[in-house]
Order: structure tokens, then sequence, then C-alpha cells
């Protein structure tokens, strides 16, 4: 699973809805349906009262269960569980951090799990329902393609899904971009697949939409350990290249929306050409590498509750490693002296990657200053990856100092990095929203392009 935003976090101790799958623990049963997802489910503390739980279940390769326990009315992180079964219809979950086990029935469906939560002298009966994810319903009122076409300059072979209206034409037309990790088309987290109910929308309100396996992902080929955002960018530009090919599209209206990191990659794309006719940034960054990652640190530390000067030394400690990655040009004595910074063998190799080097290097503001063509921004007022209050001013001051004349700039409230209407905005927290993007989301970058792609 990867996260749609920055790649790694060097020194990152923090819990999150990545890290509590890592333990492979228990067995899963090949018998009857899987417990695999997202379950909610209200304990009755009290006659008046109740709390709120979430377990999240996962598989492993291997087919072994993993897991983790979220209180949501007492605290927005996850607890790894220190054991999860599944055998003869029954399903067992124990997180021995709060002392706490359930074990319930699966029903025959897949969408309940009737049981009992024990914890310490405690024995309450409760039932967890599966959270299902916001899923287009078929059957779809348009057409769907699966196309791919080549970026020749790097012998990259690119698959994807083409959404096209179903009457009229030519359209305008859309290419999806993805944050960092290596995503599929649907940009798919947990359970969600947001490019997937983000193409549905648009298509249904009359635009085009592509939307794309990664380098190495799905149909697509590539080599991505060597890669960085702007081979990525070139990767867009042969999708451009692709849509003016398509007699259904109208050449004069094509456009990008990135993603997280993605935003960025529609930028460099955007000003090879003048071939572009609008831009959205969701959730896209305006500062460089190493200052989102100090943002991510801060925020996540503070709802943690740390106190500052705990943050401070994190923030020192992060600095020194991404001040290792920038100038040590000896990778050997790169790698010496992030392990004397207490970074993983993981954590290092990542932070060695091209990616990240140009990740933390790349200033995105010069390349918004180049942006000519209309540009919409959005982002979460929780977004605790990309932070609304430092990216959203340097995007805009970035497109005033390149005078460009058609940009909007907004902020959306209670919504998270993936723009879903959250509580706190913590990672952890989007894999029980069901929610897959909020329709406030929607409707402000639909009426947007509706309106940039008006033809008189």
């Amino acid at each position: 699973m990867r996260m749609a935003g920055t790649r790694v976090v060097i020194l990152a101790a923090l819990c999150s809805a990545l890290s509590v799958f890592s333990a492979r623990v228990g067995a899963g049963s090949a018998k009857g349906p899987s417990p695999e997802g997202a379950w909610l489910g209200a304990l009755p503390v009290s006659p008046a009262k109740s709390s709120r739980i979430v377990f999240i279940i996962q598989a492993g390769p291997d087919g072994a269960l993993a897991g983790a326990f979220i209180s949501p009315d007492q605290s927005p992180f996850a607890l790894a569980a220190s054991r999860v079964n599944q055998a003869n219809g029954r399903v067992t979950i124990e997180v021995s951090a709060v002392g706490g086990r359930f074990e319930g029935t699966l029903n025959a469906a897949g969408t309940r799990i009737d049981g009992r939560w024990t914890q310490g002298l405690a024995s309450l009966g409760v039932a967890v329902k599966r959270i299902q994810p916001q899923e287009p319903p078929q059957p779809y009122p348009y057409l769907e393609e699966e196309v791919t076409y080549s970026n020749a300059q790097d012998a990259v072979t690119l698959a994807g899904t083409l959404t096209l209206p179903s009457a009229g034409g030519p359209f305008p037309a859309v290419i999806l971009i993805s944050g960092s990790g290596q995503e599929d088309r649907d940009e798919t987290i947990l359970w969600h697949r947001p490019f997937l109910v983000l193409a549905d929308y648009l298509t249904r309100r009359g635009v085009a939409v592509l939307r794309v396996d990664d380098r190495g992902v799905g149909g697509s080929t590539g080599d991505v350990l060597g890669a960085t955002s702007a081979d990525f960018a070139r990767d867009v530009r042969a999708g451009i290249g692709y849509l003016q090919t398509r007699r259904e599209l109208d050449p004069q209206r094509l456009g990008l929306i990135g993603h997280s990191d993605g935003g960025a990659i529609a930028c460099l794309a955007a000003v090879a050409a003048n071939d572009v006719a609008f831009i959205v940034l969701m959730a896209g960054t305006g500062v460089p590498g190493d200052l989102i990652i100090e943002g991510q640190i801060v925020s996540q530390l503070k709802l943690a509750g740390l106190d500052q000067a705990a943050i401070d030394a994190t923030v020192q400690t992060q600095r020194r490693a991404i001040d290792v990655v920038k100038n040590e040009t000896d990778p050997n004595q790169a790698r010496e002296k992030l392990r004397d910074l207490g970074c993983s063998e993981a954590q290092i190799q990542n932070a060695l990657l091209p990616w990240f080097y140009f990740f933390v290097t790349h200033d995105p503001q010069e390349t918004l200053r180049k942006v000519r063509c209309p540009v919409l921004a959005l982002n979460g007022a929780l977004d605790m990856q990309v932070l609304a209050a430092v990216n959203l001013p340097a995007i805009e001051q970035a497109l005033r100092e390149g005078d460009n004349p058609d940009f909007t700039v907004q902020e959306l409230p209670r919504l998270n990095h993936l723009f879903q209407t959250a509580e706190t905005g913590w990672l952890d927290e989007y894999a029980w929203i069901e929610e897959t993007m909020a329709t406030a989301a929607l409707e402000a970058l639909g009426t947007w392009i509706e309106a940039h792609t008006k033809q008189n």
C-alpha cells in the first residue's frame, strides 16, 4: 500500500495506516468470505453512551492476516493488532496494547461480524459492519476503453482507461496524474479508488478522462528506481500526444489534474509545450519537498501530543538527514551518515533514490511562474501531508509573480489529503472513512473545469 503523498519521511516514527499492517500475524482461511477491509461498530459503554471501534484487516501475499484497531472517539491513532485469525467462520482480533480481544462470526455475505469485545473485566456484545467505500454505480452512462501508448523517448509503454461521454463531441479531456509512489490507474489506497470516482464524476459531466497506471504498475512498463518527477512528466506528455490523436476529443481543451506530487508533475508537463488548456492541482505542492516533510512531521507530532522541544529536536534531526541527501555525493558516506542519524536500511535506500533527491531539491514555484494556462489549486484544510497553510499561499504567490492571468486558489474545510470529509486529517482515518472523495471537492473541480471548457 502507498500513501498518496511524499514517498518517504526519513525519520518518521509515526503510527500510520501503512505501518500497522507490516507485521504478519495469524493465518487466514481460504474458506468463506474474506474479512479483509475496514469494520466499524459501536461499543455500548453505558445506557446513554457508545464508543466507536474500527478494525482494519489486510492479508499479505501468503494469505497471512494483519490488522489494526482504532477507537476514533478516544484517539485518531491506530494500534497494531497482535494477532488476527480466521477459522471455521470465526474472526479473532487481539490488541495486546490495550488488553483487548474481539471474536465474532462473519456472516455469509461478508458484510457483518457479530461478536464480543473483551477488555479487562468487561465483555460487551458488538456487531461491526464492513465499511463500503464510495463507488460509482453501474452500468456507466458513458463509454470505457482500455488504451495503451508509448513514451518513445524513455521506451515506456503506458496502459490506462479512457472514459468518453456517449454522445456528442468533440469533448474536453483531462489526464489524471497520481502522487508519489507507484500507483495504479485508480490511485488505489486501502479500499478507496479516488481516480475511479473522479473519472466517473467528470465523464458524467461531459469531460473525457484518461487515468493511467504508473511506470512498472499494472499494464505499464518501465523501471522507476532511476526515475524522477521530470521523467514522469514525460509520461504525461506522451498521454497528451495520445489524446491529440483521438478524433472524439478537442485538442484545444486538454487539461491535467495532478494529485499531491502529481501537481508538480502536471506543471512540469504543461510548461514543456503550449498545448495544455488548464491545470488542476489537488493538494499540489508549492514548496520544496524538504519543507513538505517538515510540515508533515510538525503537524503529526502536534496531534500526537508531543511538546515543542521534542518536535524541534525531531525537525533538527530531519534537517541533518536531508542535508546529507542534498550534499553528500559519495553513496557509501551518505549511507553511513544516515545510519548514524538513526535511519533504517529501508529509509536509507529510499532516501538515496534519484526521485527523493529531486523531490527535496525541486522548487515548484519556479515551474509555477512559467505556467500560462488557467490553474485551479484545491487543498483540504485538514490535509496533514501537504499542508494548505504552507502550500496554497506559495502556489498563489508564484502564479502572481508569473503574471498568470487566470487562477483560483481554494481551501476546502474539513477535507483531508484524499479530499475525504475527516475529523482530524490523521492518516489512519483514510481507511475507515466510507467517503472516497467529498462532494464539495468534486463540485468545486467540476464547476471550474466546466467554466473553463465551454465553447463560445
